[in-house]
């Protein structure tokens, strides 16, 4: 039973030490104590003031040993307690260093009275105390007949450094405290400091040149106009325009003299500049602790670079045969952004608060909150204070979405290679990002990738750009009408200003029949089909299955090629067949990357089934090594419409807004889809690391403008085909001996006709057989003419309309 006192003993004991540690100052406490700090420091400024004023250290002196005497008199404007506080802190402490003090109490109540983080608090605290031995020092040093400059702890210090390291090196010591403290508070360094001087010298010489040059000129500037002197006649000079703004050009002014009668007397040598590398500068807050940064604008190419690409000499070419195309332009594309994500500081400020307010309500408190601005969506990096969990941010999701009123908050706790926390905030007027800037940027044009793709703009403004070759297949979800369709114009604009038309094919599948039409213009460029078929774009779901298979017969016959040419992928092939290294009589050839592209997979599957299913899954797991990519889009990639083996042959995914997380889940194997605000608002990820892009907008009148300009220029004589595929069904040969029929053949033949439906199921209700019977007995059937061929998930069609006809039928078979 003591046992038990003494447990109980120690619990009430531990539970009154963490509430004690647990104890928090209020926010009326707070607002008090900063105001009484305030008041204080006011009061200690007032006495110290009055210390040197009134010469306090000769008159009070005596008095400040008698304060507790109520007829003592002193001169201190705050009376005989302000005497007291300025003996001891001023004579006895620190001397005028102790004004120093006077600024860390100030801002201490002001911190407290108005809550603001603490963390910088306890920096000026650091350096403030810093400064004050320093300077006490430093005025006890020089300053050693007047005490009062540099207080007894200063004159104190000054001697215990003397009698050690002597006058020469405590002024080493203090000089080095000085530098320390210049360069870790100030923040002064040797650039800021030569920079200074530098245009103070600059200033200096223009000031000296300006007073002593004698003037010219006494007429005004404005009787020699330059354009009487025809500057444009020498056609050295007809790129150099004179602007007021800053520019990379100067101009040599003397050879700009009145007396010049003719233009070619005119000398102009422009001097060019270093071109000064472009800084990121946040935009200035008024609370220091936020920090708004607008990204970079990248340089814009107005020249589709790949139309310089030149075949090195001695290799084999095989952009011969159309020697003479031309890459699409980029003035094609059309430019709907105003140049330029535009800032809306109000409302980032506003924002900022309010997920400040939000987090201190629940009090969590941030030391640090920067925004980054993107075109649909501002970043918002938060560093929380020390000892705060990241999933309790996380959980406040909807809470912060609620006092933002925003469409859709997306919390990214911690992001990825930083110690941040991020959250996606949608912008209230979002910036389009046009093809135009994605295709013009310099990131795309310089790609040295296979298949670059350029999707869009990430939430920095940074062109994203990707290499199909490397995912290397693409699966595009998202619900109806946020995108997908848009998505895939930018993907086959992407190849189609980067790659040459014997570099690359397109298969393309359209089940809606209308989104990739324009495509056709191109086809005896870019696309390529089956043998004896009209349409290069597949919009009939019954033909996708034989295209399906003969891509398989396509990647099995390169595979024999690279087998032969002892190389492991599509990349080596194609260097060692241009190094003339592999003989073309012997089969070989230039093998172009073949893209396939899937318009509404879920409406593909619903009809052709498992027919489909087979050659995607050996596409994906096998036909990457020899150049044959898959990109497929539906709304929801679920069990049902895509296999868990085919799924996991697609790394890389792109999500486009959905309704649910689970629908997030299935297409990412994680949440966030759900959170997006449409529109081209997309996640992208390889496997690894989530980024959301702001997709880049195609209209169909850019797509029709590029196609016209593909299509009017020299092609190939046909598209580029695909081994023809020979159907099993087609190729069994089936019993043809009468004698070997089944017994049941004719009644099952009645049956057929009668049901004008050819199906196996049908057989085995009406005659009690078992599948395997029954599938020989249509396979009879079909041998014999009754019914059609197979037809995937469709019944047969039955070639006999009645029974009077079966009559005639089976007389004809016996004569």
């Amino acid at each position: 039973m003591a046992k038990t006192k003494k447990e109980t003993v120690d619990k009430k004991n531990e539970s009154k030490a963490a509430s004690i540690r647990s104890y928090t100052l209020s926010k009326q406490q707070k607002f008090v104590l900063g105001c009484l700090l305030v008041l204080f420091s006011i009061a200690l400024l007032v006495a110290f003031i009055s210390f040197y004023v009134n010469g306090q250290w000769q008159t009070d002196q005596s008095a400040v040993s008698q304060l507790g005497s109520r007829e003592e008199v002193v001169q201190n404007w705050l009376g005989k307690f302000g005497a007291f506080l300025a003996d001891l802190i001023v004579y006895r402490g620190f001397g005028l260093a102790s004004f120093i003090i006077v600024r860390l109490f100030f801002l201490t109540g002001l911190f407290l009275a108005l809550e603001l983080s603490t963390k910088k608090l306890k920096n000026t605290w650091f350096w403030d105390l810093f400064a004050i031995i320093i300077v006490s020092i430093l005025f006890g040093f020089f300053a050693t007949s007047a005490p009062e400059l540099g207080g007894t702890i200063g004159y104190e210090l000054n001697l215990f450094l003397q009698d050690y390291i002597g006058k020469t090196g405590t002024l080493l010591t203090l000089l080095f405290g000085l530098i320390v403290y210049l360069i870790f508070k100030i923040k002064v360094s040797p650039e800021k400091i030569q920079s200074y001087f530098d245009s103070t010298k600059k200033e200096f010489k223009s000031e000296l040149n300006s007073i002593t040059k004698p003037k010219q000129n006494p007429e005004p500037e404005s009787a020699y106009n330059l354009e009487e002197f025809a500057i444009e006649e020498d056609p050295e000079l007809d790129n150099i325009h004179l602007k007021t703004e800053d520019t990379q050009f100067e101009i040599n002014k003397d050879a700009l003299k009145p007396t010049i009668n003719h233009s070619s007397e005119i000398e102009l040598n422009p001097i060019l500049k270093p071109i000064q590398p472009k800084q990121e500068l946040p935009l200035v807050s008024p609370d220091e602790a936020f920090v708004i940064e607008k990204a970079e604008e990248e340089d814009i190419i107005e020249e589709n670079l790949a139309s310089r690409l030149v075949a090195d000499f001695g290799l084999f070419d095989p952009t011969l045969d159309l020697s003479n195309y031309k890459f699409p332009t980029i003035d094609l594309l059309k430019e709907y952004s105003t140049g330029g994500i535009t800032i809306n500081q109000e409302e980032l400020e506003e924002n900022k608060n309010k997920i400040v307010d939000t987090l201190r309500n629940y009090k969590i408190e941030i030391a640090q909150i920067k925004a980054t601005v993107g075109p649909s969506v501002t970043l918002y990096e938060i560093v929380p204070e020390a000892g705060i969990r990241i999933s309790k941010i996380k959980s406040l999701e909807d809470d912060i979405a609620l006092s933002l009123s925003a469409l859709g908050i997306r919390i990214i706790a911690p992001i990825p290679g930083k110690g941040t926390i991020g959250i996606e905030v949608p912008n209230k007027t979002p910036t389009m990002v046009s093809m135009k800037s994605v295709i013009g940027a310099a990131k795309f044009q310089e790609a040295e990738m296979e298949l670059p793709i350029a999707l869009g703009k990430t939430i920095s403004n940074e062109t994203f750009v990707v290499d199909l070759a490397k995912m290397p297949h693409l699966l595009m979800a998202g619900a109806t009408g946020q995108g997908k369709s848009v998505g895939l114009n930018a993907v086959l604009t992407s190849l189609l200003y980067k790659k040459h038309p014997a570099e690359v094919k397109f298969v393309l599948v359209d089940p809606k029949k209308v989104e990739l039409t324009l495509f056709n213009k191109i086809e005896r460029h870019y696309l390529a089909k089956l043998p004896d078929t009209e349409d290069a774009i597949i919009t009939d779901n019954a033909k996708v299955v034989n295209t399906l298979n003969s891509l398989c017969t396509e990647m099995d016959n390169r595979y024999s090629l690279l087998k032969d040419a002892m190389v492991r992928n599509i990349k080596e092939y194609n260097e060692k067949f241009k190094s003339r290294k592999l003989n073309p009589e012997a089969g070989h050839r230039f093998l172009p990357y073949i893209v396939l592209v899937v318009d509404e997979f879920a409406d593909l599957i619903m009809t052709a089934g498992k027919e489909v299913e087979v050659p995607i899954a050996r596409l994906a797991q096998l036909a990457r090594a020899i150049g044959i990519h898959l990109i497929i889009a539906t709304q929801r990639p679920s069990v049902n419409v895509i296999t868990g083996l085919i799924k996991a042959n697609f790394p890389a995914r792109i999500a486009f807004r959905v309704t649910s997380k689970i629908d997030s889940r299935t297409i990412l194997d994680t949440q966030g889809a759900d959170q997006l605000i449409g529109r081209g608002d997309l996640l992208y990820t390889n496997g690894n690391d989530v980024v959301r892009v702001q997709c880049a907008f195609i209209d169909t009148p850019e797509v029709e403008k590029i196609t016209d300009f593909i299509g009017a220029q020299k092609a190939y004589a046909t598209a580029y085909l695909l081994p023809e595929f020979v159907g099993e069904e087609s190729g069994i040969n089936l019993d043809m001996d009468i004698s070997e029929r089944d017994t049941l053949f004719r009644e099952a033949a009645e049956i057929i006709v009668n049901a004008q439906q050819g199906s196996a199921s049908l057989l085995q209700r009406k005659l009690k057989l078992g599948y395997n019977r029954a599938g020989r007995l249509i396979d009879q059937l079909e041998a014999a003419g009754i019914v059609g061929p197979f037809e995937g998930s469709k019944a047969r069609s039955v070639n006999i309309l009645d029974l009077s006809a079966l009559d005639q039928f089976f007389n004809n078979e016996q004569n």
